[in-house]
């Protein structure tokens, strides 16, 4: 029987958000004859413009029940009155699962899908869905999280990866993969990794502390304290830990710890180095703290991670 995966679009809406999970169902559809039917709709249906003015061409809001219901991200101020419509059908549509890319998490909360859930979306909206929507337990490292029957992913390609994870739910570990390797991604990326590294690369919000990070991803083995990086950046440590903190969103012992953890995720997953010595060379010290570090982040410790890389 095949599964109604109903996507749902409006004016404004991302078209990679669309395009990724939608390809990634019909991939997975090619090695598992009659397992998906894919419906795209929208309020009102027809002609919908993307954010980028690329237009598809969408159904009316059904009534189901479907399978599983996709809620696309995009710029949701454009699209009011759509807005309201889907907030309308979300209410009284019934289906297996829910799901979110990026900003489609707006919609599931204004509908009240995620009160007392965990969820994520893009980082740059998390100051301003946290404040919003303070029923929901947001985490915005994640790259997809479920809870219970309800899934939220972070921006653009994560919806690719949360699209992997329901396959996986659906179909298995075997067809995911092979999908994955069709889309040539490296891998199915597990929910727990961050989206971390795509401000941080950056230095922050506005690149004032690119520099130190990068001094930071240099000197790992070495003790970071606050006062040693308040120093290199020629601050008090508390003037430091104020700045550095509104920048990143994150403290500074937090950005450490993450990029001791992406470091180390990578030294795990692409070389064949004894997890003793990576855990000494990212700074952890011992193999037993990354692998609890490795476990409260990613959900796995590195054996587990490294087993999925091959």
């Amino acid at each position: 029987m095949r599964r109604a995966i109903a996507t749902v679009i409006f004016p404004g809406f991302q078209l990679l958000d669309v395009a990724g999970p939608t390809t990634a169902f019909e991939i997975a559809e090619r090695f598992r004859p009659e397992s998906y039917q894919l419906m795209l709709m929208a309020p009102g249906g027809g002609q919908i413009e993307s954010s980028s003015a690329l237009k598809l061409t969408a159904g009316q809001l059904q009534g189901g029940p479907f399978d599983t219901i996709i809620v696309s991200g995009g710029d949701i101020i454009r699209s009011m009155p759509a807005f309201q419509e889907m907030l309308a059908w979300l209410k009284r549509v019934t289906s297996r699962r829910t799901a979110s890319v990026c900003s489609g998490a707006y919609i599931l909360a204004e509908a009240g899908l995620l009160d007392g859930r965990r969820a994520t979306t893009h980082w740059g909206n998390s100051e301003d869905f946290g404040r919003r929507y303070p029923k929901t337990r947001l985490d915005a490292e994640r790259i997809f999280i479920r809870d219970g029957d309800v899934w939220t992913s972070a921006g653009i390609s994560a919806g690719i990866d949360l699209a992997l994870a329901l396959i996986e739910d659906d179909l298995g570990p075997e067809i995911a993969r092979r999908t994955a390797q069709q889309l040539v991604v490296h891998q199915r990326r597990p929910g727990g990794q961050s989206q971390f590294s795509a401000l941080t690369e950056l230095g922050g919000r506005t690149g004032r502390f690119m520099d130190l990070i990068e001094w930071m991803g240099r000197n790992l083995a070495e003790p970071l304290t606050v006062e040693r990086l308040a120093d290199r950046a020629a601050m008090s440590p508390r003037n430091f830990a104020r700045a550095f903190s509104a920048e990143t969103g994150m403290t500074p012992a937090k950005v450490v710890e993450r990029l001791r953890l992406e470091t180390a995720r990578r030294a795990v997953e692409t070389s064949h180095s004894p997890l003793e010595h990576i855990a000494e060379a990212t700074g952890f010290g011992d193999s037993g703290r990354m692998r609890r570090a490795f476990i409260r982040n990613f959900g796995q410790p590195p054996q587990a991670l490294r087993r999925l890389a091959r």
